[in-house]
């Protein structure tokens, strides 16, 4: 048995990996299949690096769109088989993709409207369709065979439902951390601890470095909050539509609760996010206890008192023209695109403002540069000077820390690292060979043996 990544090798985006046994007359399997993002969405028209007609399977370790964003493009090329994934990741997964061809076809749209020379669609509503007839919903835990592999998904606690993948052909073992959460956190079950194997495909997206405490974490949140909203500012929270946008509110909910900010309106600026929130009940045994208490109170965790969505474009043109004090959480949360970058666009010049970043921001993207203390940004053709204040809250990350990828990792001697900058992977790789385990920075397109 050997993997060889086609995807996240030294990047944060576009996780894909071919499993491939030679025995019994072969095998293929394909852990995720995931798009680029940021600077390097271009990658997505480039070839896979094997031929999707020959995999027998795809298995899908969670629904954020690094993780299935080219699964449509996958079905436009000639794969022919099912498609393996949780419950929860079922559900998630029409409405990540849906929302990601609209943005496509409008962008697509708006560069024949001004001349400007565009591509093809990578893919279109009837790879999706096609698409949504290939998935096969299995339970966590539960074991499958592949040919001559055999599989289970166990829980990762970075999404509702998400996993990491367990991989044996007779005596070999292989892991595919998938994403691992961050366990400090309170939403999310913790990932489970994985099983002794011969190789760990693991990401290293915080590989050089732990999460500050949690509550630490929730702690700055409250004071700036309390600070810029008792000015009468704006604080802009972008956020990704799954996951973090709930998470984010179901702290304002309690910090409400606990009278440590004031209760003010709340809009969420993300169709998409209102979406995802509509099927969190649909899942609530996917998340932490707590969570599931308040569910069976009768209270929705994700609900701060004045809670507002906006679903159209002119009522997200509106939260412009608003005072504050008010929190609007928008996408996207890498600041790449989105409803976040108008509000961004007319609020950074009003010191009273607060940008709040809880996500990832990519080296050269918005979020990077204004966290390195930019005094003016280029927006829509135009520049902007920027006086309110941008806080970096990491703690919040949905991703472990480089404590707990040791942590998670202790058992295991061979450890292969994908989904992080290089430097990251690199400092992560030193971390786990001074403590005597053999670990490699995984390559694009470089098998490595089981």
């Amino acid at each position: 048995m050997r993997i060889t990544p086609y995807g996240a090798a030294q990047t944060v985006t576009g996780s894909c990996h071919l499993i491939e046994t030679f025995s019994k007359g072969g095998y293929k399997l394909i852990l995720d299949c995931g798009a680029y993002q940021g600077a390097e969405d271009d990658r997505n028209a480039q070839p896979f690096g094997f031929e999707p007609n020959t995999v027998n399977a795809v298995v899908i370790s969670h629904a954020h769109h690094d993780h299935i964003g080219r699964l449509p493009i996958l079905i436009r090329r000639g794969y022919r088989g099912q498609i393996y994934l949780s419950e929860p990741t079922l559900r998630f997964l029409p409405v990540i993709l849906e929302d990601s061809l609209r943005l496509m076809t409008e962008e697509h749209e708006r560069g024949e409207r001004t001349g400007r020379k565009v591509p093809e669609l990578l893919w279109d509503q009837a790879d999706l369709n096609e698409l949504y007839q290939r998935l096969e919903p299995v339970p966590l835990h539960q074991e499958l065979a592949f040919g001559p592999f055999t599989l289970r998904l166990r829980g990762a606690g970075h999404l509702p439902g998400s996993a990491f993948i367990e991989v044996r052909e007779g005596k070999q073992c292989l892991i595919f951390s998938g994403d691992l959460g961050n366990r400090s956190k309170e939403v999310l079950p913790d990932p489970e601890d994985p099983p002794s194997a011969d190789l760990v495909l693991c990401e290293g997206t915080y590989g050089d470095r732990p999460h500050r405490p949690f509550d630490e974490t929730i702690a700055e949140f409250a004071q700036v909050l309390s600070e810029h909203l008792s000015q009468g500012g704006k604080v802009f929270i972008p956020s990704f539509a799954l996951e973090r946008a709930q998470e984010v509110l179901y702290h304002l909910r309690e910090l409400e609760q606990q009278n440590k900010i004031p209760s003010v309106p709340v809009y969420v600026d993300s169709p998409m996010a209102d979406k995802i929130s509509e099927i969190y009940p649909q899942v609530k045994n996917y998340f932490s206890p707590e969570v599931q208490a308040l569910y069976d109170q009768g209270i929705d965790p994700f609900r701060p008192r004045q809670l507002r969505h906006t679903h159209t474009v002119d009522e997200s043109k509106a939260l412009g023209d608003l005072s504050g004090p008010l929190v609007i959480v928008a996408g996207n949360g890498m600041l790449s695109g989105g409803r976040i970058l108008h509000h961004l666009r007319y609020g950074l010049s009003d010191p009273k403002n607060a940008l709040v970043i809880t996500s990832y921001q990519p080296r050269g993207g918005l979020g990077r540069i204004l966290l390195e203390g930019a005094e003016r940004v280029r927006m829509f053709g135009e520049e902007v000077r920027v006086r309110a204040q941008t806080y970096t809250l990491g703690g919040f990350s949905g991703h472990a820390g480089q404590d707990e990828l040791l942590d998670w990792l202790k058992g295991e001697n061979r450890v292969a690292l994908v989904h992080g900058e290089p430097d990251k992977l690199q400092t992560l790789a030193r971390a786990l060979g001074s403590r005597g385990q053999t670990a490699q920075v995984a390559e694009w397109g470089k098998p490595i043996e089981v």
